[in-house]
Parts: structure tokens; sequence; C-alpha cells
């Protein structure tokens, strides 16, 4: 049904589409109004789950592995410093093989302590096993969280569904929210590959070795690269039963005849197709590869989207301190298999919830098409601030237009 809707409470109505039987709830901006949604529609009934309020997000996803593991399907939320809370239990549900849904809305990590916007939470928990999924705006959002629980159920693994912090789940806008019934044609009743039954006990998560564990690691390795397949496949089925494009691993604008092409993830790709428009109408050459999934990352997708680009700029909203860019890593190695010269950039932008407007963005990819980005940008930085604090400290440094590195 098409709703103007707060996306938190669009997410909260597909995931009760979903029915879960078992909500795990700890409450941290900004996904709070997920939770308290799901709560709201189990207390007047619409909702039939057990919905379980913890102490902590570490409770959180321990419940939720707990409530998997006896064969329910379970889902839970969290943010930034929730999510870090909780990471201990994060990695347990990925090397048990739980499919676990997790709604994480996207929130800077402190110190200095900061509520607002950017991808560093999530991107840091990339190596823990979770499939990551992000949504360009609140439509997929509430998508992705239907095919989240197909994909999660199908491969025993758990998923993520990264959403932008304030930007997406306090934004109101015209959702179709999944209707359950059109939920159930899609989403098949939850089997689980294993199950703790007291009359027929097993013991799961038992202790590894040193003569075992390269083993189980790359097993998690494999599931992975085997997830690739299911998240394209899952993504089409789900246009052909709600007949819209939405999930996937990744979508392409505008990349016909592109020889500058920028990747990014979230919604800020919603302002940078409007940027493109603008660049193409007065022709020049420049389009977009929206990545949803970051992890799998879908290497030969990417190579196919990026086969025409002599420039790639990789958008990030995180990065890696004294190294560069997160998804760079990624970009680099499906460009390596090319070695024909294509030059990638790494431009860190939004930090902390910082604005990015189109005016820097169309800037930026100005600058891309004259061949004047250095390695690593950082968007909007205020280069007088920086270097005014760098010489209070004693390490006068001058910096270019880009900080470059």
């Amino acid at each position: 049904m098409l709703r103007e809707i707060e996306g938190s409470k669009a997410v909260a109505a597909a995931v009760a589409a979903c029915r879960p039987d078992v909500v795990c709830a700890y409450p941290i901006s900004p996904q709070t109004h997920i939770v308290e949604e799901l709560s709201r529609l189990v207390k007047v009934g619409s909702l039939d789950s057990q919905y379980v309020n913890v102490e902590s997000e570490f409770a959180a996803q321990s419940v939720a592995i707990g409530a998997s593991a006896v064969g329910a399907r379970a889902y839970t939320a969290t943010a930034s410093q929730g999510l870090l809370y909780m990471v201990e239990a994060v990695y347990n549900a990925a090397g048990l093989g739980l499919p676990v849904v997790m709604t994480v809305a996207n929130r800077a990590i402190g110190a200095p302590i900061n509520i607002w916007n950017d991808q560093t939470d999530t991107m840091s928990q990339r190596d823990c096993g979770w499939l990551q999924l992000f949504a360009a705006d609140n439509q997929e959002a509430a998508d992705l969280h239907v095919q989240a629980f197909r994909i999660a159920e199908e491969l025993s693994l758990p998923v993520m569904v990264c959403m932008d912090g304030f930007v997406l789940t306090h934004a109101v806008e015209r959702v179709d929210v999944p209707e359950p019934e059109q939920v159930d044609a899609f989403l098949p009743p939850f089997t689980p590959v294993q199950r703790l039954d007291p009359d027929d006990p097993v013991t799961i998560g038992a202790m590894v070795g040193p003569e075992a564990f390269t083993e189980v690691r790359y097993l998690a390795h494999r599931r992975q690269l085997d997830a690739v397949g299911v998240v394209e496949r899952v993504g089409r089925e789900f246009a052909q039963v709600f007949g819209r494009e939405s999930g996937g691993l990744l979508h392409t604008y505008r990349t016909e005849g592109a020889r500058t092409v920028v990747v990014a993830l979230g919604s800020v790709t919603g302002t940078l197709k409007d940027v493109v428009d603008d660049m193409r109408d007065e022709g020049q050459e420049v389009g977009l590869v929206s990545l949803t999934s970051f992890r799998p990352f879908p290497h030969e997708a990417m190579a196919r989207a990026l086969a025409g680009a002599r420039q790639v700029v990789s958008l990030e909203r995180a990065f890696s301190p004294g190294r560069g860019g997160v998804v760079e890593d990624d970009l680099r190695r499906v460009l390596w298999d090319r070695r024909d010269g294509v030059t990638l950039s790494t431009v860190v932008a939004g930090l902390g919830g910082r604005d990015i407007t189109s005016a820097s963005l169309r800037n930026l990819l100005g600058r891309a098409v004259r061949g004047e980005l250095e390695p690593l940008e950082f968007l909007d930085l205020d280069s007088a601030a920086v270097a005014a604090h760098l010489s209070a400290v004693g390490v006068p440094v001058p910096l270019t237009e880009g900080a470059q590195r």
C-alpha cells in the first residue's frame, strides 16, 4: 500500500509483514522509532510476536541468537555504539550460521560523540561474516527487509539492512509498504537448517582448535561468495512479485558511454542522480553505480558496471584513518583485473552528518572529469581549521585542496 510514512515506520511495517517470531529491542538513536513501532504493533495485536525488552545491545543480539537457534524467525535493530557493544555476539551469530535479520540505522562512532549519519558503524564490521545490504531510499529500505529474511533463511546466514540514520529513518516520504499477503507469497515459512531441541540434544558453537579453525573461516568466506548469486536472484524474484526493481547487488545510472563513474552507497545516491542528470545534459560523460550489496561484494557485477569507465570515484561516508577508503579496497581489486590504466580516487564525504550538497558534488565530478582529483580527498574539508590545529600542536603541514595522502 502506498503511504506517506516515516522511514522507520515503513521498515517496521515491512518487518511485521515478515512475521518474526521474536523481536529483541534496545533503543538507540536513530533506530528507536523502528522498535517502538514494532512494540505498538505487538501491543494492539497486529503482530503476533514475542517482543523482548532487554538491558543492552549485547543482550538484544544474544536473545536473537538464542531465538534463532531454537528455530524462531528473529529480528533486532541497532546503530553506532550499540553495534560495537554487541560485536562479540555479532560474530557469534555469523559463526553459528544463524539467519538473524538486523536493521542498522547508520550513525557515526565517537569520540567525540556524534549522533548523526555516516557509515562508519557497519563498515567497521565488514569482516564479521554478516551480509550487508545498503538502502538508497526508504522504499528500498522497506523492500530490503523482505529480501533479507528470504536471503538469510535460504543461506542460514545473518543479514544487516543498513539505512542512513535520520536522513532516511526520520524522513517522511511516499513508500509502497509491502503487504503481508504479498510477503507471504514471497517469503516461505522459516525452516531452520539447525535447531536446538531438548528431545534431540546437540551442541552448537563448541570450541574449535587450531586443527580446524582455518577451515571454519574458509567456509565463512565460501558462504559469502555463494551469497552473491542468491542476493542477485532474490532481487530479481522480488521484482517479479512486487513489480518494482529494488535490492539486488547494485544499480547503474546513466553509465552508458560514461568515462567518469562515481560509486556510492546509501541516500547520497539520490543527490548524485540529480547531479549526473545535469552534467549529462551538458554533454559531460559521467555516470553512477549505486552499490547495494557491500558484503558480499559483487566483484563481477561491479566489473561489468565499470567496464567503460576511465576514471572511477569512490564516494565514501567512512574511511580507515592512515589508509583511506573502505570500499576503495574492493574497487581496487576489481580495477586491478583490467590493467588498462583506469584511475581510482576516493572522496570521503558526509562524516558525522555533514551535508553533501549538489553544489559540492557538482564541483567534485567536474574536477574528476578534468583529471584534477587526488588519490584521497575529503569533501568540503576546512583546510584552514585543520592547519591551525596542526600548527598549535607543533606539526605545521601544508594542505592541498584535497588533503592528499
